[in-house]
């Protein structure tokens, strides 16, 4: 719930933040606290419970890989169009991908671009930043960081020599 909700239920002279912060230091270090996201405040289960709980709870259902690559184009390009995304992901996008996260509120329409054509533009929504526990999209974690750095290389063969045997020690320095 976002603070401007609350504050119209309150009596007057109470803000809704020094509200919300007295309701969040109350519920610290209970079994549920106060969290701030997606622009608003949620009562979530607490991370020291979370794990024996998950045995209790149906967890969602997974996305197929797809769906979570275009949700993540569309998060990190936003607001953009199917052809972008399929531009980005270097493969096609199946219309019931887009339908799917539209259907489980990640994503939402944000206008049309001014092209031939006139694509959607897709987003997301407050639904995607609560269901991945985000304040905001500036919490997403930056693209450099998800980018796996380069390892040793490997060896490469000298060429006019005969490849080594799976298995065989390396004569090369």
């Amino acid at each position: 719930m976002p603070p401007a909700r609350l504050q119209p239920a309150l009596p007057a002279g109470v803000e809704a933040a020094a509200v919300l912060a007295e309701l969040a230091a109350r519920y610290a270090g209970r079994g549920v606290e106060l969290v701030e996201v997606a622009g608003g405040f949620a009562f979530r289960t607490a991370a020291d419970l979370a794990p024996r709980l998950t045995t209790v709870v149906e967890a969602p259902r997974r996305l197929p890989r797809a769906a979570m690559e275009a949700l993540a184009v569309i998060a990190y390009h936003q607001p953009c169009t199917r052809g972008e995304i399929e531009e980005i992901r270097g493969a096609a996008l199946a219309q019931a991908t887009l339908e799917a996260l539209l259907e489980l509120g990640l994503i939402a329409p944000r206008g049309r671009k001014e092209a031939p054509g006139r694509p959607t533009l897709w987003g997301t929504t407050p639904r995607f930043l609560e269901q991945f526990g985000l304040k905001s999209l500036k919490d997403l974690p930056r693209r450099e960081d998800l980018v796996a750095p380069e390892g040793p290389a490997l060896p490469l063969p000298v060429p006019g020599t005969p490849p080594a045997a799976p298995g065989a020690a390396s004569s090369a320095p």
